[in-house]
């Protein structure tokens, strides 16, 4: 008899932990298995000498009701109001983000905005009838010189390819609806823009690690254990069943005979454990897919304040760093001592390239000079810092990605006892509330009170915090027909 529950769930980010809980809430025991040290994967909170920092900022805002429920039941009071503020800076000059039409004309001037409304003009009666890459999709709704100018290097900073490599449909569930011709009108005749920002957000006031060390806390209570510092080595299977999963732990190799399966690792490191292994077909697809990786440089200033932003997206050329965390602005007590700031300086990059093999001491010395070449901060006022490399942290939307991901769930939805779920175990780019959603839904398929189609759930319509107070009323098409009939 085996000592280990019958279903495992591998991986501790949002997704895994939440399907664990919600099956602990029905008496149903699993093991969560976590190649890492802490839970959270890219949603985690690192510390340093009491400095605390997430790797990539959490925003938590949701219009999803069950997920709702669920941060509030699991963290309650541990919850702050933050104001939210985000901004591009450009040439010297702060831009709105999300970008604001009628605020990037009057930042860029008469001479500029009257440039970007011909080259808009132009594009409205030639446009691509075609939109299959990002620079097709984003230069229809901006126009070229627009798109030139805060589309190009920041996101072929981030994604490592051109923009001409890069598929539509990452811009379309990025990008919100934006027009020019709106921010015109606006402009001339005072036409009220019926579209707005949430202006503030929760914030667990640890950062976003404390919910998820909260989850690990509930499993373990519940005897349904979170074991960190096991990863998983190999998936066998009998046809379409999943039979073991086989976890390093503790110097030796663990073999868990399994009924259900989980999982929300990387998509393609679970086909590649799998014994036997996939078709040869369904292999080419995973060797086609890639992720970008991630580094953050958080830094430790000798200045109380800097800027107001909670983060700050860095679109020039002249340095390689993407975007700037001040972690003050997240919650006070990420930096335990108020007359220093710590921002996050994060860098964009693939595994084993040049600036992922950079050493530490190199990474922080490129941090301390661009926060001064940017103006933002004094170099000689960077007096410590670390170094935090994350592996897959993005997955990539090329041109093809589609094909290859299509092909890998064909043969995922053949088993009979797996379900992937997540950021990575979907290959999706999605935030941490459609995670914890696609967790959800695979507890309860699991539990057979319904089965959910998980790679349905729509990730478009809630990312970017914006609504109109009908939207915010009124049931949307997809995704909150999945919420609704999970909460």
């Amino acid at each position: 008899m085996s000592i280990y529950p019958s279903t495992v769930v591998i991986g501790a980010g949002p997704a895994g932990l939440t399907a664990a809980y919600e099956l602990a809430k029905h008496g149903h025991p699993s093991i969560t298995l976590e190649a890492g040290n802490q839970v959270g994967g890219i949603a985690r909170t690192e510390v340093y000498k009491g400095y605390r920092f997430d790797i990539g900022g959490h925003r938590f805002f949701t219009k999803v009701k069950v997920v709702q429920q669920l941060w509030q039941e699991v963290l309650g009071d541990d919850f702050i109001k933050v104001p939210r503020l985000s901004r591009i800076y450009y040439d010297g000059r702060f831009f709105s983000y999300p970008l604001e039409p009628k605020n990037a004309l009057k930042q860029l001037g008469m001479a500029e905005s009257i440039k970007i409304m011909l080259s808009y003009t132009k594009i409205k009666f030639f446009p691509y009838k075609h939109e299959e890459t990002l620079e097709e999709w984003v230069t229809n709704r901006f126009g070229r010189r627009l798109f030139r100018t805060f589309f190009k290097t920041y996101t072929e900073k981030v994604w490592g390819i051109e923009c001409d490599k890069i598929g539509a449909d990452w811009a379309a569930q990025r990008i919100k609806g934006l027009s020019l011709r709106t921010a015109v009108l606006n402009a001339l005749f005072k036409v009220n823009n019926t579209k707005t920002l949430i202006k503030e957000f929760d914030y667990p006031r640890l950062g976003p690690g404390m919910m998820w060390e909260r989850f690990q806390d509930k499993l373990n209570a519940q005897d349904c254990p979170v074991q960190m510092n096991s990863p998983v080595v190999k998936i066998r299977r009998d046809g379409k069943r999943v039979t073991h999963v086989l976890t390093r732990h503790a110097g030796a190799v663990q073999e868990m005979p399994v009924e259900q399966v989980i999982s929300s690792m990387p998509v393609t490191a679970l086909l590649k454990s799998m014994d036997p292994p996939p078709p040869e077909s369904v292999m080419a697809a995973v060797n086609a897919l890639s992720y970008r990786a991630f580094i953050i440089v958080p830094i430790i200033i000798d200045q109380a304040e800097l800027f107001p932003d909670n983060w700050i997206y860095v679109h020039s050329a002249d340095v390689t760093v993407g975007r700037i965390q001040n972690f003050k602005n997240w919650s006070p007590e990420m930096v335990p001592d108020p007359s220093k700031t710590c921002l996050g300086m994060e860098y964009f990059c693939d595994e084993d390239d040049a600036l992922w093999n950079l050493t530490d001491t190199e990474l922080l010395d490129l941090a301390a000079k661009e926060i001064g070449i940017l103006g933002l901060a004094p170099t000689e006022l960077v007096e410590d810092g670390c170094v935090i490399r994350q592996p897959k942290a993005y997955p990539v939307y090329d041109r093809d990605y589609q094909i290859h991901l299509k092909v890998i769930q064909d043969f995922l939805e053949t088993f009979e006892n797996l379900q992937t779920t997540g950021r990575n175990g979907m290959h999706r780019y999605n935030n941490q509330d459609h995670s914890m959603l696609t967790g959800v839904l695979a507890a309860r398929n699991l539990l057979g009170d319904q089965h959910q189609d998980l790679w349905s759930v729509n990730v478009e319509r809630s990312y970017h915090e914006q609504f109109t107070k009908e939207e915010w009323q009124r049931p949307q098409s997809r995704q909150p027909q999945l919420a609704a009939k999970a909460s």
